[in-house]
C-alpha cells in the first residue's frame, strides 16, 4: 500500500504517505474486515470455470490461493485477474478512500492531531493536505477501474457520494436537526458506516455472490451495523476516554460544535441542553457544561447500550451468511469458519475498546 501512494513529486509523496508511514498506520480495521470477510464468503462455486469480470477464465475453488500471501506491488492501473488479488485491491482502495477522508477532515475541522500526530495541515499547510487526500482518492480511483467491475465501480462511487453528504449534512445542520437523532445516525452512517458497509458487499461480489444474494446482503449488514457500533464506542471514548491512548484530545466533538448520541441522550433527561446543541457550543462555558451534563445523565451508558446494539446486529449478519461449502478442502472450509468466528471477535472489540 505504501508503493501505491507514492508520488515523483517530492512534497506530495511525503504528504500522501504521512499516514502510511510505519508507526502511523492507524488501526486498519476496514482493510483487516475486507480480507477477512472475503474469505469468510468463500468464492461462489462456479461449475466448470467461468469468466471473471477481467475477461479471464478461471477456476473459482482453486483461484484463491493464487500466491496471495505474496505483496502486490503491481502498478495501480495494472488489472489484477485471480479473486483474492481483486479483493486485496478493494481493501487497499477502501483505506485510501477512508485516509483521504481523514485529511480532509482534518482541514475543515482544523484538527490538530490525529493518531497521536501533528495533524497534516499543520505539518504542511491546509492547500497541501487537502490536496494529498486528493492524490490518494485519484490512487484509489484508478484502481478501483482496474477491477473492471461495474457493480463495484458503482458501489464505491456511491461511497464518494455519502462522504461528502455526511460532512455537508454536519456542516449545515439547522439547530432542529442538531438536536435530532434520526438525523444524527443519518449522517453517522454516510460519513462512517458507508465505507464499509458498500465495501463489504463489494468483496462478496468480486468472489462471484450475487449483488442480491444471501451472502452479499449479509456482508453489506455486517458493515453497516459494525461501522455505527464503531463510531457510537468513539462517541464514548470521547467523553471518558484518554487523550493520550485515543492520540487525540477528549471532547473534541463538543468543542467543533457536534452533538454526538450521549449529548443527544443527555439531553432528553436534561432538556436546557438543547439551547447548547442548538447554538453548536459556542457561548463561553457551554463545552463544560454539556459535558457536565452527559456525565450527570444516563448519556454514555445509553450510547454504551447503542454500539452493543449495532454490534449484535453486525454479529447476527455473520449468522445468517449461508453455510461453509462443505464441496471445498476440509482446509480451506476450516479458515472460512474461523474467519466468521473472527469477525464476531472483531464486533465484540468494537465496543469494548479504548482507543
Amino acid at each position: 500500500m505504501r508503493r501505491a501512494v507514492t508520488s515523483e513529486v517530492p512534497a506530495l509523496k511525503t504528504a500522501a504517505e504521512y499516514f502510511f508511514r510505519t508507526g502511523s498506520e492507524g488501526k486498519r480495521v476496514r482493510p483487516t474486515v475486507l480480507l477477512l470477510m472475503a474469505s469468510a464468503l468463500g468464492e461462489a462455486p462456479i461449475p466448470g470455470g467461468a469468466s471473471n469480470a477481467a475477461g479471464t477464465l478461471f477456476d473459482a475453488n482453486a483461484e484463491a490461493d493464487d500466491d496471495a500471501r505474496v505483496p502486490d506491488h503491481a502498478p495501480a492501473h495494472v488489472v489484477p485477474t485471480a479473486t483474492r488479488r481483486r479483493q486485496q485491491r478493494l481493501a487497499e482502495i477502501t483505506e485510501l478512500i477512508h485516509v483521504a477522508s481523514l485529511l480532509h477532515d482534518d482541514v475543515i475541522d482544523g484538527s490538530a492531531t490525529r493518531r497521536g500526530l501533528k495533524a497534516l495541515n499543520l505539518e504542511v499547510g491546509n492547500k497541501l493536505a487537502i490536496l494529498a487526500g486528493d492524490f490518494l482518492l485519484a490512487r484509489a480511483s484508478v484502481t478501483l477501474a482496474s477491477l473492471r467491475d461495474v457493480e463495484v465501480i458503482e458501489l464505491l462511487s456511491r461511497v464518494l457520494e455519502h462522504l461528502v453528504t455526511g460532512e455537508v449534512m454536519q456542516m449545515t445542520a439547522l439547530p432542529e436537526d442538531l438536536v435530532s437523532f434520526e438525523h444524527y445516525t443519518r449522517k453517522t452512517y454516510l460519513k462512517t458506516a458507508s465505507l464499509i458497509a458498500n465495501s463489504s458487499k463489494a468483496v462478496a461480489i468480486l468472489g462471484g455472490h450475487k449483488s442480491d444474494g444471501a451472502s452479499a446482503t449479509a456482508a453489506y449488514a455486517y458493515g453497516k451495523h459494525l461501522g455505527l457500533a464503531f463510531q457510537f464506542q468513539d462517541d464514548v471514548l470521547d467523553f471518558v476516554g484518554s487523550g493520550s491512548i485515543l492520540g487525540k484530545p477528549t471532547l473534541g466533538d463538543l468543542r467543533e460544535g457536534i452533538a454526538t448520541a450521549p449529548v443527544l441522550f443527555a439531553a432528553e433527561e436534561f432538556p436546557d441542553l438543547r439551547n447548547l446543541i442548538g447554538r453548536r457550543f459556542k457561548s463561553e462555558g457551554d463545552v463544560e457544561r454539556a459535558a457536565a451534563w452527559v456525565k450527570q445523565s444516563r448519556g454514555i451508558e445509553e450510547t454504551k447500550r447503542l454500539a452493543r446494539a449495532h454490534a449484535a446486529e453486525a454479529v447476527a449478519a455473520i449468522d445468517a451468511l449461508p453455510p461453509a461449502d462443505k464441496a471445498v478442502p476440509a482446509g480451506r472450509r476450516e479458515t472460512q469458519l474461523k474467519c466468521r468466528r473472527a469477525l464476531k471477535e472483531l464486533a465484540r472489540v468494537a465496543v469494548e475498546r479504548i482507543k
